[in-house]
């Protein structure tokens, strides 16, 4: 059912209980996995510092999708990692269609209300724009995890 999961990176904890809940998909599947940093440079404040910034955000995004491709091939998954240039969830959408991705499995802050309104949600744009399947992970709240 599922040959590419897309599994977009920011490398928080958020990103992190997501990305278990890729590998079981793809684990059960034999699907690959692409893991995608997006850089936004599209923030001028980002574009008016220089290249030594974007050259540090790269370096970053570098970083979170080789760890997370590390994590998947020594569990035995195949793994595709790719740092991207763009508006988050424009460039996320854009890949998944160009590679021809079958799931994207994102996470979230799970925020609601005034919350969410101010500070945005990439997770909710790529949910409303994607023409593809979306699943969403909220992350496990800590009092949880110490629970079980």
């Amino acid at each position: 059912m599922y040959d590419r999961l897309l599994f977009p990176n920011d490398g928080s904890e958020i990103a992190a209980s997501a990305f278990e809940y890729a590998f079981e998909i793809a684990s059960e599947h034999d699907a690959t996995i692409h893991v995608l940093a997006v850089v936004d440079t599209t923030d001028e404040s980002i574009a008016r510092t220089g290249e030594g910034v974007i050259d540090d955000l790269e370096g970053r995004g570098e970083r979170i999708v080789h760890e997370a491709a590390d994590r998947a091939t020594e569990r035995g998954v195949s793994v595709v990692p790719e740092v991207s240039h763009g508006i988050p969830h424009e460039t996320i959408v854009e890949y998944s269609e160009k590679v021809d991705i079958d799931l994207v499995v994102v996470g979230t802050h799970g925020r609601t209300g005034f919350d969410r309104y101010l500070l945005g949600s990439v997770t909710e744009k790529i949910v409303c724009t994607s023409p593809i399947p979306v699943l969403t992970v909220r992350e496990y709240a800590k009092e949880t995890q110490r629970s079980t």
